[in-house]
């Protein structure tokens, strides 16, 4: 779908696009989007900077206002993603398209980056993206390897997968440690259960996608982590993006490679 960022974000708050944005604008950054009352956000802050692989901090709004100004001026952080979770009290309430009518004067926006973002650099060296292929959300997952806490925040890393050939692999990692932002390096290739996954065709997130026969899976840390954090202190409201469904910035994908 060949789409400005802009563009993106104006369907989404018209209600007009609903889709997850692998491949959505390419060679614009992509974002994970937490929203925390201010009472939670510097202890959140604190547990980003601890787990920088995870949640590669792009931008924090000023408190009350739902706009990037870094990432996406004029953006607006309530309106312009696809699909939006809430959370109350801990517990996951509903899955809806805009947040407008539940924003809070003491909100605090994060945008975290996405290895969505690093997809385009994959696909014009030529190793293939299968969600993108298969047309899927990526397949996601939760792991056995616990990140550093901070205040009440913990979590178990999650992961994103993409299965590759051997020979792509080596050159998969050469090309996604220029993109620290967007998870840089993988953090494991190989056997799934070694990382705590049972089930490589069950993710937790997204959709199983085709392993073909001598493929290799391919695990890059994930920003859906953040999801999982911000469970633990139990907010009597968090909003996340959906997984899979991202908040896609102004900045093009090379302006924090190395």
């Amino acid at each position: 779908m060949d789409l400005s960022p802009s563009e993106v974000r104006l369907q989404c708050r018209q209600g007009t696009f609903h889709y997850p944005t692998p491949g959505i604008a390419n060679g614009s950054l992509q974002a994970n989007l937490v929203i925390l009352p201010r009472t939670l956000a510097f202890d959140f802050l604190v547990f980003c900077t601890r787990n920088p692989k995870p949640c590669p901090l792009l931008d924090v709004t000023e408190v009350g206002n739902p706009e990037p100004e870094i990432v996406a001026p004029g953006a607006d952080l309530r309106t312009d993603l696809p699909r939006y979770h809430v959370f109350r009290n801990g517990e996951f309430e509903d899955e809806v398209g805009d947040v407008s009518d539940i924003w809070q004067n003491d909100f605090v926006g994060f945008l975290v980056g996405c290895s969505f973002s690093f997809e385009a650099a994959l696909m014009d060296e030529g190793i293939p993206v299968r969600h993108i292929q298969e047309g899927k959300n990526v397949p996601m997952y939760k792991t056995n390897i616990a990140c550093k806490t901070a205040g009440e925040f913990s979590a178990p890393l999650v992961v994103s997968m993409r299965p590759l050939s051997p020979a792509d692999v080596v050159r998969a990692v050469q090309i996604t440690s220029r993109f620290p932002k967007a998870h840089g390096t993988p953090i494991h290739f190989g056997s799934p259960e070694d990382i705590g996954i049972k089930d490589i065709n069950a993710p937790d997130f997204g959709e199983a996608v085709t392993i073909a026969e001598g493929e290799i899976p391919v695990f890059w840390a994930c920003g859906v982590t953040t999801q999982l954090a911000i469970l633990q202190p139990k907010p009597e409201i968090a909003i996340t993006h959906a997984p899979g469904y991202m908040f896609v910035t102004d900045v093009k994908d090379d302006h924090f490679s190395w």
